[in-house]
C-alpha cells in the first residue's frame, strides 16, 4: 500500500508492508529515496501511518543523509563485470582479512570471490569465507565491517551477544555501519 505524508515544505511517499512475521513496526530509509514501513498484521493502518507521522523528521534527515552520501555501488551485475573485476576484488579481499584476522587470528579456510545478488559476504561451517565482488566499489569501513562480520562468524556462527562482542572489538561502531549497510541494496 503506497501511502504520502506531508510536513511544513516537506512530502515523503512511503510503502507499507503487512507482514506476519514482523515482531514490531519497522521503518527503513534506502540510499535510493525509497521508504518502507513493515508492520505486524496485528497493528493498524492507521496507527502506522501515526507513527510514521511521528518519526518523519527522522525519516528527512535519512533522506537528506542519502541524498549527500549516496554510496557509488555499481548497479549492475552482469558476468562481464564480474569477470573483469573479480582479481581487483581478490587481491583486496585477501589483503583485509590478512590484516583484519590479526585481531583475531582465527583459521580461515577458502576465500571465495562471488557474483552474489543479494549478499555481501557468508561463512560455512567449514570456515570458508565468501565475498560479493561489488565490495570493492564500497568505502573502506564498510567494507572492513563486512569482512569482520564474517570473520567473528568462524567463532560464533549466529548472532549472538557474543558473536557482536567480537565485532565490536574491532569495529566499535559497528551498529550505525551496519545500519548503513543495509540501507545500500545490492540489486
Amino acid at each position: 500500500m503506497k501511502k504520502t505524508t506531508k510536513s511544513k515544505n516537506n512530502k515523503v511517499s512511503y510503502r507499507i508492508r503487512s507482514s506476519n512475521r514482523a515482531k514490531r513496526l519497522r521503518i527503513a530509509v534506502y540510499f535510493n529515496g525509497d521508504v518502507l514501513v513493515t508492520k505486524p498484521q496485528r497493528v493498524s493502518y492507521g496507527f502506522t501511518e501515526s507513527v510514521v507521522d511521528s518519526k518523519l523528521g527522522w525519516i528527512l534527515d535519512k533522506l537528506k543523509f542519502f541524498k549527500i552520501n549516496r554510496p557509488k555501488v555499481s548497479r549492475r551485475y552482469s558476468r562481464v563485470q564480474y569477470l573483469n573485476n573479480r582479481d581487483r576484488a581478490t587481491q583486496y579481499i585477501f589483503k583485509r582479512v590478512d590484516e583484519l584476522n590479526q585481531n583475531y587470528n582465527f583459521k580461515v579456510g577458502k576465500i571465495t570471490i562471488k557474483n552474489h545478488r543479494t549478499l555481501w559476504g557468508s561463512c560455512s561451517k567449514k570456515g570458508n569465507l565468501n565475498f560479493n565482488y561489488r565490495v570493492i566499489d564500497l568505502p573502506p569501513y564498510l567494507a572492513d565491517y563486512i569482512v569482520v562480520h564474517e570473520l567473528c562468524h568462524l567463532r560464533e556462527f549466529n548472532h549472538s551477544r557474543r558473536f557482536w562482542g567480537l565485532v565490536e572489538r574491532t569495529i566499535p561502531d559497528y551498529k550505525k555501519i551496519r545500519a548503513e549497510l543495509k540501507a545500500i541494496k545490492i540489486y
